[in-house]
């Protein structure tokens, strides 16, 4: 078994293991989100403002600017009257993106128990 500090990449380019390189990428309350709605193709910036509930446009808009300054979606402007952007994949962001997918699959088969833990969060003094 590997462990991470036996690992052969650790510490490679300032990384503790894959999983920091990974986390330095989607920290952020929302990007994880970002990359998992881009998943079935390209998306203007109202769409997924709509489907990421709760996040504000500055911190979309900054998130995204993120995001294509490490190289894991692109942003395509059309130069057009009315403005018209899209936001897609590259390569390296649908391998992220992937990635993400047994994160969502856990989230999904345990959403109950963690509705439940988060309740009863909130009735702690």
């Amino acid at each position: 078994m590997t462990t991470p500090s036996s690992h052969p990449t650790c510490g490679t380019g300032g990384f503790s293991c894959g999983l920091d390189a990974t986390l330095r990428i989607i920290s952020g309350k929302w990007k994880p989100l970002i990359l998992f709605f881009l998943r079935d193709g390209p998306r203007r910036y109202g769409e997924l403002k709509r489907l990421i509930e709760g996040v504000s446009d500055k911190v979309l808009i900054q998130h995204l600017k993120d995001l294509e300054a490490d190289r894991v979606l692109a942003r395509t402007d059309y130069k057009e009257v009315p403005p018209r952007v899209d936001y897609a994949l590259t390569p390296l962001g649908r391998s992220l993106a992937e990635a993400i997918v047994p994160l969502c699959t856990w989230g999904t088969e345990h959403m109950a128990e963690v509705a439940s833990i988060f309740a009863k969060r909130e009735t702690l003094p």
